[in-house]
């Protein structure tokens, strides 16, 4: 028999993981001020599918996806900025290799 508290430890361990895993493109995509190696459509996919897990966290009253996933798609949507941004600054568009 397992803890009542058990599966909520669990989850927070997931979501941690998964924010964890963002950092370090966040910060090298920061620090370089070059996202050119990321794939929009990814982002775009991985932004939708976090906001969809933080409202099915909401539906099933779930702290643990509600907050990790939340996190996350903070994360990401930086990530999926920083993409535009980046990509649309005459720097970025100098660096590009010509035709």
């Amino acid at each position: 028999m397992t803890p009542s508290f058990l599966p909520e430890v669990v989850g927070f361990c997931a979501g941690l993981c998964s924010m964890v895993s963002f950092t370090p493109q966040l910060i090298k995509t920061w620090r370089e001020r070059d996202a050119r190696s990321i794939s929009l459509r990814m982002y775009v996919v991985t932004v939708t599918g976090f906001s969809l897990w933080v409202t099915y966290g909401v539906m099933i009253g779930s702290w643990p996806v509600m907050l990790t996933n939340s996190v996350c798609l903070v994360l990401s949507a930086l990530i999926l900025a920083m993409k535009w941004r980046f990509s649309h600054t005459p720097a970025a568009a100098s660096l590009k290799p010509e035709a």
